[in-house]
Order: structure tokens, then sequence, then C-alpha cells
């Protein structure tokens, strides 16, 4: 045989080459071997042998070379193997090396060779086989060689296995025993010694009795040896015993399998071991906690489900009695009640408490803790020292000793902490016979008493939010019922009861020039403190924009630039960079809101109305039903990006005019529409007196149940009498200014305001000499009588008139400043057809006196 470089190994120890391996592989009880394929392990490495003559010739082939080699006896007997298996290039060498081997020295190589062909007449796959030589003599005394052969993948394949097996069985996370027939450890792994001392080789020949009770033993013992019968596996078997040497108890969980030899034979079972000690702890603390889990669940469902203060702490005592304690009490601090704005907190603990709930389990205990009784409603407090006051002066809980002979054996003093502020305290007590409170339910009742507290310090949150709200609210809300030009108001506003927020609803009735009246009725979007706000602001904002006398779609389109800026941090200033947002944009910070604006005009009894997604006006002319006005309802404000529509409406002598908010209509009892055709019907009778026709409306439709806020105006139709209007129009010319007086003077001695005259008709003179300089067109002159005297001069031109503060060596440029001097109020305002200029004077005899015009003009200089 010849020497193969870089995988030939020589070795004067059989022991040393792959045979040498497979043999220590071979060793018995090795669970390798247990667990082969049925046969002999020499199948399962393939394993050949064949000699060599003294000649150097194959003198003998077995049956085993046949198969690896592919080459029949008949054939390999006389053959030289260094032409069988050696690459000619190499035969000269190994032909050195044979000479060796017969001189009697062994040898161990790697050959390479050619597997036999397939069945379908493929070529085999090249092969290589580890040759151990071995010489030997004949009886004749000639020297000769006996070869042994391995399949070196097969082999290879085996020592992987094998490791694998070595690995899997040390390095096991589980104890991992191999238990002979006889029940006795034949071979244990690191993990089970590790649990139970010593060394793997110090637990062999030991038995169930050496590490379990007698009577866990004998359970154990018994189903070891049915396993042992019938082959049949055990999953989870849970067995109890003690570590050796230890008083612990420990819990396994095992599955046992029965073992077979190579061909078949049961040579004993496997045992793979579970400490489950800590996962049999770990379950009865998720018991524990699942229990106190659904006891939170029960909490978070039944506490906090009333805004009353009382009715929480009731609610509290409801889930833990019986479930977590047998009596319980809740203490709220006395100026928590009482509405101040800070309780007191971390104090002494002295401070004065009202007993507010009460619940007990146990028949004839009259409280829980230790002390005094104390009766439900009661005021009272905890002595310095105690155990309770201590609870609620380190915001800690603290367990309460029993009174000597007592009901109570366990009592925790609990402190209510809600957003770092102590708002009570609650104590759970125990009777005898029941278990008392450990570490776990101490953090369970701090638990339940801090949803409460959370609960109680929203609902003194809340009370105090809605009575801010209800008094901004109500301030913000016109005094009495309103006065206008034109038309009787009754107005109703009703806030919701206490257990729901405030609304943003509002209503007004803003005077405007000409004796003409802006009727507002709007509803933010949503509820409490911040909607009342918004609602101000919004309520402010009209009142700006009607007095700049816009039209009702300029007044709504402004409004609504300015609703995309409240949710803004710079609120109202930030409307104008808010409305150039995206009309996708986000509407999350976008307060929004529904408004009705119209504009009643008392000369002509024409109105006009503007919508902002509000509910429809109602109108209920003399001798008609009511009907809904079909104005376009429009987008609400802070959507943005929609124009608005306006509809012009004349409203006959004596209709009834009717704005409302949704609270008025709309309940959870019954759906909008059926509340619209209600609120219809209800406006039977417009003649009767508009706070009785209003009273009739709230009453009809029972708006008592206090879901929403509910405003209500209503206003009737008085147009002003043909006999308190002049109206003339006057050609551009110069002369028209004398006119323009003349009309004047005649007018008001005809109304019989003579003390008006010489102050109409000096600024009658400076508007019409305005008119004629700076405007367009004929020029119109009325005069309006009503509560004030109002003077309008209409031109074409659309330059708004500008006052300026004139010089001393300027003959012009005072008209306008005589004009602030000598009315009430003055301005102007745009037209269809250009603008008007006014000024309104006070009629003789009101409060408000008149300046004497000479008085005024030398002011001026």
């Amino acid at each position: 045989m010849s020497e193969i470089p870089a995988k030939a190994t020589e070795s004067e120890d059989p022991s040393d080459g792959a045979m040498g391996r497979a043999a220590e592989a071979a060793a018995p009880g090795d669970a390798m071997w247990q667990s082969s394929p049925p046969g002999s392990i020499y199948d399962y490495i393939k394993v050949a042998s064949f000699s060599i003559s003294p000649g150097g010739l194959v003198d003998q082939w077995s049956l085993r070379a046949e198969q690896l080699f592919g080459i029949p006896a008949a054939r390999a007997v006389g053959m030289d193997p260094i032409e069988a298996f050696i690459d000619p290039d190499l035969r000269e060498r190994s032909q050195r090396k044979m000479a060796e081997i017969l001189d009697g020295r062994e040898w161990t190589g790697v050959v390479p060779f050619r597997m036999p062909d397939t069945a379908d007449g493929g070529r085999g796959e090249e092969g290589l086989a580890e040759v151990y030589v071995m010489p030997t003599r004949t009886a004749e005394g000639d020297k000769a060689a006996v070869c042994i052969v391995v399949d070196v993948r097969t082999l290879r394949s085996m020592e992987t296995d094998l490791a694998a097996s070595q690995a899997i069985f040390g390095q096991s996370p589980f104890g991992f025993l191999l238990i002979d027939p006889d029940l006795r450890v034949r071979r244990a792994n690191e993990r089970f010694a590790s649990i139970f001392g010593g060394t793997p080789d110090d637990h062999r020949g030991k038995g169930v009795h050496d590490y379990l009770p007698r009577g866990e033993a004998e359970r154990v013992s018994a189903t070891l040896r049915r396993v042992l019968e019938s082959g049949q596996s055990i999953t989870d078997m849970h067995v109890t015993g003690h570590v050796p040497g230890s008083e612990e108890r420990r819990h396994w969980s095992v599955n046992l399998y029965r073992v077979h030899s190579g061909s078949g034979r049961p040579i004993g079972i496997a045992w793979l071991g579970t400490d489950i000690t800590a996962r049999r702890a770990a379950a009865r603390e998720a018991a524990a906690a699942r229990r106190n889990l659904a006891l939170l669940n029960e909490a978070g469902a039944r506490i906090g489900n009333s805004l009353d203060l009382e009715t929480t702490a009731r609610e509290l005592l409801d889930v833990v009695v019986p479930g977590f304690c047998d009596l319980a009490t809740v203490d709220l601090y006395q100026g928590l009640l009482t509405g101040d704005e800070t309780p007191p907190g971390l104090a002494d603990g002295s401070a004065e408490l009202r007993r507010v709930a009460f619940a007990s389990a146990v028949s004839g205990a009259p409280f829980a803790g230790s002390g005094e009784p104390v009766e439900v409603g009661a005021v009272h407090h905890f002595p310095f020292n105690s155990r309770c006051a201590d609870a609620l002066r380190t915001a800690r809980p603290q367990h309460v000793p029993p009174e000597d002979g007592g009901l109570v054996q366990s009592t925790l003093a609990v402190p209510m902490v809600a957003h770092d502020t102590v708002v009570g305290l609650a104590q759970f007590a125990r009777t005898k016979g029941s278990e008392p409170f450990g570490d776990r339910d101490r953090e369970l009742a701090v638990e339940l008493a801090a949803r409460a507290a959370v609960c109680i310090d929203n609902a003194r949150l809340y009370r105090r939010e809605h009575e801010r709200a209800l008094i901004l609210q109500r301030s913000l809300l016109p005094p009495g019922d309103p006065e206008a030009s034109g038309l009787d108001i009754a107005c109703r506003y009703l806030p919701g009861n206490a257990a729901t927020e405030v609304g943003g609803d509002w209503f007004d009735v803003i005077e405007l020039p000409g004796h003409r009246t802006a009727l507002v009725v709007g509803d933010v979007m949503g509820r409490g403190l911040r909607a009342a706000v918004a609602m101000g602001e919004l309520r402010t904002a009209v009142r700006t924009l009607a007095l700049l006398d816009l039209e009702p779609a300029e007044v709504l389109s402004a409004l609504d630039e300015i609703a995309r800026g409240l949710g803004t941090p710079g609120g109202v200033q930030q409307a104008t960079r808010t409305a150039r947002q995206p009309r996708d944009a986000d509407l999350s910070e976008v307060y929004l809101a529904t408004c009705v604006y119209a504009v009643y005009d008392s000369v002509t009894r024409r109105c006009t109305f503007a919508n902002a997604g509000h509910l429809p006006p109602v109108l209920v002319e003399p001798g008609e039903p009511a009907l809904m006005l079909d104005v376009p309802p429009g987008m609400p404000l802070g959507v943005g990006g929609e124009p608005f529509e306006e509809v012009e409406v004349e409203l006959p002598e004596g209709a009834l005019l009717a704005l409302y908010t949704d609270g008025l209509v709309e309940s959870r009892d019954h759906p909008l529409d059926e509340g619209l055709q209600a609120f219809v019907g209800a406006l039977t009778d417009p003649s009767r007196p508009l706070e009785d026709v209003c009273d009739h409306v709230l009453s009809t439709l029972d708006t008592h149940h206090g879901e929403d806020d509910i405003a209500l105006l209503m206003a009737r139709v008085q147009g002003l009498p043909a006999e308190s209007v002049g109206d003339w129009t006057l050609p551009r010319e110069p002369r028209s200014v004398g006119r323009a007086r003349e009309y004047a003077r005649g007018q008001l001695l005809s109304w019989d305001l003579e003390p008006l005259v010489d102050t109409t008709e000096l600024l009658v003179s400076e508007l019409v000499t305005n008119a004629l300089r700076y405007g367009e067109g004929e020029i119109r002159l009325r005069l309006l009588l009503d509560r004030t005297l109002v003077c309008e001069v209409w031109d074409s031109g659309l330059v708004q008139p500008r006052r300026r503060r004139a010089r001393d060596t300027d003959e012009g440029g005072r008209g306008l400043q005589l004009v602030g001097l000598l009315s009430a109020a003055w301005g102007s305002r745009r037209t269809p057809r250009g603008k008007t200029v006014w000024f309104e004077l006070p009629l003789p005899g009101g409060e408000a006196g008149l300046t004497d015009p000479a008085e005024a003009l030398l002011s001026l200089f």
C-alpha cells in the first residue's frame, strides 16, 4: 500500500486512527448505540476486510468488501491491491510502502476509491476509505497482512452524530437520566448533578427512593415499570420531593420514554426532568394576580361613574367589600367637600375629615379600624400620634394594630393620593378568621385607593371647572331682555344640569346703525371650560365684526377664520395664519362652532340671514302655521374654505322669528327631526306675549332632561312706522346742501324735536357737503326716529370717509371732527350701491345732554 500525501497518517497504535475512534464509539453502555438503527454497528459504519498474501496479492476478499468496492471476490483475489486502489502516479512509492508492511510495519491511510455503479447503470461516486494494514504471518511463517477498511464519510457522519449526542446530553438545561431495567441510574448529566449535588458519576446505581419520599417513590417506581413494560411514553408527570440535605420542597415535571438497542431490545428508560418549583410559585402568584386584576378591572368599571364625591367613595367600598376585606370606610378632607381651592394635602394629618362612606360584610360591626366609632356624615380628625394621621401625613399606607378582644384582626390605613395630593383616607379591615393583609394586599389596597382618589379629584376639578364655566358663560350672555329697534325681544338660557359639562351655547342682540339689529345664536362644539372660553371669544368677535357693519356672510367668513385660530396657542391672534392652512389640514386643534347671523332693518322690515352649519330659523307669520326658513346651512365655523350665502326675507308686521340651539330639539330620547317638528308645532299662537310663548315652548318640549345647554331667542317684528321716517333724494349740485338743511329742520319740527334742530342742521350740512365733494351720484338723506334720532346720507361713492386732524392754518378738514363732537355716535358702512355716512343724536330729556354747536366749533380752532 502507498502513502497518500496530506491524507494518509502513520501510527504505531491503531487506536489513534479512525478505527480506534470507531472502537471508542462502540464502547458498551453508550447511549449512541442504543439509539442506532436495528442491525450491527459494522453495517452502519460499513467495515470491510481483506488479506494480502506474502507475495503482495489479495488472497482473501470479504463479502463486505465486495459491497463496498463493487469488486467481486473472484476478480479481487490474486489482484495487486496497489493496482486496484492506487493512482498510477503513486504506485512506485506504494510498492516501497508495501515492502515495508510485509517487512512487519503497521500502516493507516486514506485511499480513494470508486463506489459501485448505480442500479440504473450510472457511474458510482468517488469515495474515501480509511485502510488499517496489520502485518501477520502465515502458518508457514511467511510475512503477510490483514487489512480493515472503513468508509470515511460514514465514519465522519457517525463521529458528528456522536458529538452532537454527547453535547445534547451533557449541555441540556434539563435533568437527564438513563435508568436501566433494574430502575437504577445508569447515567446522569451535569444539570441533574447540579441540582442534587456531586458529579454525574456519583449518581450511578441510585434509585428513585434516594431522591423522593417513600410514597412518592413508590408511585414513580410503578410508573417506570409500566413504561419499561409497555413502551408507552409519559409526558409532564409532576413529581414532588426534597433536595438531599435540604428541607426545601421541590417540584419537577418529568417526561419518560423507553430506550432500545440497535437490535430493538429495551435497555432502559430515559428520564427528562424540569425543575418547575419556580413555575409553580409563579402560577400561584399569577392566580393571585389574576384575582387582583379582576378586582382592579371591576374597580375601573364601577368607580368614577359619577362626578359626585360621596358617590365615588361609596363605589369604592362596593368593590372592596366583601371581595377584598370585611369592613371599609372612606374619610375625605372637609375642605375638599366644602369647595376650598386647595385641599390640605400633606399636612400634619390632624385636619378635619368627614366620613362619607362605610361598608360591612359582618353584621354588628360599627366601623373599620381602631378608635371610637364615627358615623357616616360626621366630621372628625385623627390624633396626631395615630397610625391614620401618620398615613395622611406621609402619604404612605400603615398597618393599624387591632384592639384587644375586638372583632378586627388586620387593618390597612391607606391615604387616597391623586396627583401628589392627599384627598382623604381609606381604611380596609379583615375580621378574625380571615387571612391577614400581606404585602400584595397592601399594594392592591394602595392601587384601589389611588384609583378612587383620582376619580374624587376629577370630580372636585370638574365641579370647580363647571362652576367657573357657568359663571363665565352667564357673564357673557346679554343681561336681562335686550332691547332692539323695531323688535320685541324675549330670550331663555338653560344650562345643563350638574352632571353635564357646560356647553358653548350663546346668543346676542346687537344694535346696528340705522335702527337695525343683529340677532345671533351659536354653539361651540365641545363642552367644559375651554368650550365656554371659545364661546366668549367668538361672541366678542361677533360684536366687533357687527359694529364694523359688515354683511352677514362677511361676518361669518371672518368668524370662520377666527374659529380656526382658537385651537392655537395664540388664540384669536393666530386666526389669520390658521386661515391660510390648507383645506385638508388636521382639525384636531380647531374649534368648530355653528352660528346663524341675521340683520333686521326696522325701516324696511327686511331680514338678511347667513348660516354656518346651524339649525334653520323658524318664522311664524300672523294667521299662518310656523315654518322653518330655507336658509343654506353652510359649513360650521372652523372648517374653512367654503363661502357663506345670504338670504333676504321680508318679515310681515307681527311675525315671530325664533333662533335656537340644538339642546332645545335634540336628546337621547328622540331624533333631531322629531324635535324640530315638535318645536315648530309648539309655535301655534304668535300673538301671545313673547314671555308666555317662550315658557310654552320650554314646557311643551320637556327640556328638563339637562343633557345640553339651551338657548332660545325670539323676536316679534314691529317695523318703524312710516311717520317716523323722513327720506329725500337730492341732485348732485351745491344748492342741495341748503335743501338738506331745510328738509331736516321741517322734519324735526314735525316730530317736536326743536332742541335738536340747530345741531342736526349743522351736521347734515357737513355730511351732504362731503358727499358732494368726495362722493358720486345723487345724494339721499334719511332721518329715522325711534329711541334715538339717526341721520343717514347716502351716495354712490365707494371711498369711506376718514377723520383727520386739521392744522390751525387749514381752512377745511374739520367736518368729521365736528360730527364726532356733536353726535352720540357716527360712522359709515358700505351698501350695494355705494356707502352710507350716519350720525346719531339722543332725544331731548334723555340722560345724555346735547353739546352746544357754538362751543364745539370754538373747540376746533
